[in-house]
């Protein structure tokens, strides 16, 4: 989130980047090659669903506190295990120290009733965080009893919301040890030592407190600014070990992850190696990013400098925000995306074969110039257009709300980014083809993908910087081409079958995917497996290899397309059903 004014550079150089941002990409549906395709357009649906009054407050006073700028995130979730996304909005508020009367904004949840709108059951449900400064969020069953439970991390003390299995939910945060009472940011849920028991992974940003408030800005003009990151020190992110009891045991150095300096943000649990262990990337402010890689036994190692995902091509560290994982090329090899500052780029990691360095691909890959100037945050890889590859999707703004009186070229509200993927690992930026919301300018923060209307494409959130959020529906993806949507459920691995490796092969065409928690920009997305598969209508198989000490693989096949399943592990399909309807 690192706030700064912009560098000079040559006025030919910053011209022909203007230049690219408005330049021609192919057309909407099309990629390089390939015939058009049924148009696809993202429709602002924020009004209709219902969620026309969630609306971030980062209670600044005009001091400029740190904290203002960083959140919010938001999540979704079934926490009714009703089959339709419900979602959950985090709130700031008002500044932490200040009075918080009644009526206050806090965070919200909403049911999905299925028809396309949403109903506020925060209160019902328990789950308000009236008393904190909230940041993200992350959802999973953390004690395997068929429901999800959410975390919500704060500037200060965090928040583990355990869901009673009847609509409501009990703050546990004491009796599990979770509390923190850092300045948490990220956070996501991975059971890194495959015992069955979801482990949780909390990024801590800075060592800011709202004592420690500096003067940055202008001295002769009396004007404050957000201070850069550089202004504080970093510190320790923590590793819960789930131990099985209803509480967790903090062993982060212990285990090997230990970034004492680090300032982080965006976090992601992916399998870089395909060893059958979760290993954990960590997007840091400033400071440089880290991966470090699972040894199965309960250890981690850092491989940052090995893997040489810390920093921007030049090896300088960058102000990581957001950060997803996917096979953006196809040949089976997690890659990593992260979102960063203006004057930088955002990074596109690629994969190539688990052993050695990733290969820093931004330019050539299309993702280099088109984000220059532009300061991204929430991100994740999803196939919009059901055309069989993943596109990447990015929510801009910048953290200085009065940059344009230091730049005439950089703005605070941005406009968002869609990318189409050709199917080989290079991008068109496309995003005003694709409806109005991409061609306007917002104050973006978090970001997350479900189907939330069950009808066989996937749709955005966006929260936003003291904002109203909005929801944008996929209108045409489910016509650009076909689908199938899992839904995985462990029985002797974790419930949620967190870290699972999902291999569906369709018309000779294979595509791989893994079951995860949070990642984006302190969000989460619907963590069933949409798969696009263009024009096939049949899956020659889906291949499971389930997260457990013991590796076990299980292949389904063949299964028709456009359905939504269940899958159980040792069991097979369970429940199944067509757009439209839920599948439980």
């Amino acid at each position: 989130m690192a706030a700064s004014s912009p560098q000079g550079r040559p006025a030919l150089y910053v011209a022909l980047v203007i230049a690219s941002l408005g330049a021609a990409a192919p057309g909407p549906g099309e990629r390089a090659g390939a015939s058009a395709v049924a148009r696809v357009t993202f429709t602002d649906a924020t009004l209709p669903a219902g969620l026309g009054s969630v609306v971030h407050v980062h209670g600044g006073t005009g001091r400029k506190y740190y904290i203002e700028t960083v959140p919010p995130g938001a999540c979704w979730l079934d926490y009714d295990r009703d089959g339709w996304q419900d979602i959950y909005f985090v709130q700031s508020g008002p500044l932490p120290g200040t009075p918080r009367p009644a009526g206050s904004p806090h965070s919200r949840l909403f049911r999905n009733t299925g028809n396309g709108t949403f109903v506020d059951m925060t209160e019902k449900a328990g789950v308000a965080n009236a008393s904190g400064y909230g940041n993200g969020c992350t959802v999973a069953d953390y004690d395997n009893d068929g429901d999800e439970d959410l975390y919500v991390t704060n500037f200060g003390p965090s928040i583990l919301y355990r869901n009673n299995g009847d609509g409501t939910f009990t703050d546990v945060t004491e009796s599990a040890g979770v509390k923190n009472g850092l300045y948490a940011t990220g956070a996501a849920w991975a059971d890194y030592d495959n015992d069955g028991r979801l482990d949780l992974f909390v990024a801590n940003y800075v060592d800011f407190t709202m004592d420690d408030q500096k003067f940055c800005g202008s001295v002769r003009a009396n004007r404050r600014s957000y201070c850069h990151p550089d202004a504080y020190g970093g510190l320790p992110d923590v590793l819960y070990h789930n131990e099985g009891n209803g509480r967790f045991k903090e062993v982060a150095r212990a285990s090997g992850i230990w970034d004492p300096d680090g300032k982080g943000l965006g976090v992601v649990w992916l399998d870089y190696d395909l060893d059958g262990d979760q290993d954990l990337y960590v997007a840091n402010d400033a400071t440089p990013n880290m991966l470090y890689r699972n040894n199965g036994n309960g250890r981690f190692t850092d491989v940052t400098a090995l893997a040489g995902v810390c920093c921007s091509e030049d090896g300088k560290p960058q102000s990581g925000m957001g950060v997803d994982a996917g096979d953006l090329d196809g040949d089976g090899w997690q890659d990593l995306f992260v979102t960063n500052l203006s004057n930088e780029t955002n990074e596109f990691y690629r994969n190539l074969g688990g052993k050695g360095p990733f290969s820093v691909d931004t330019y050539p890959a299309g993702l280099g110039e088109v984000s220059l100037l532009m300061t991204g945050w929430g991100t994740d890889m999803f196939d919009y257009d059901n055309d069989g590859d993943l596109d990447i999707v990015v929510t801009n703004g910048h953290p200085m709300d009065d940059i344009e009186l230091d730049s005439d070229i950089i703005t605070y509200a941005e406009r968002p980014f869609l990318f189409e993927n050709d199917g080989r690992g290079r991008f068109a930026e496309v995003g005003r083809e694709r409806g109005a919301y991409f061609g306007a300018l917002d104050v973006g923060r978090g970001l997350a993908t479900a189907d939330y209307d069950n009808d066989g494409d996937v749709d955005l959130v966006v929260a936003t910087s003291n904002r109203r959020v909005t929801l944008l529906r996929n209108d045409g993806g489910n016509a650009a081409g076909h689908f199938i949507t899992l839904r995985l459920e462990g029985v002797r691995c974790n419930r949620d079958a967190i870290g699972a490796r999902v291999t569906v092969r369709a018309s000779g065409h294979s595509q791989v995917r893994e079951v995860r928690s949070a990642s984006s920009y302190l969000s989460q997305n619907d963590m069933r497996l949409h798969i696009g598969l263009g024009e096939a209508t049949q899956i020659d198989s889906i291949e499971i290899r389930w997260p457990a000490k013991v590796k076990k693989v299980e292949k389904i096949g063949p299964v028709a397309a456009d359905q939504f399943l269940v899958i159980r592990e040792g069991s097979g399909i369970v429940a199944k059903s067509g757009p439209g309807i839920a599948a439980r």
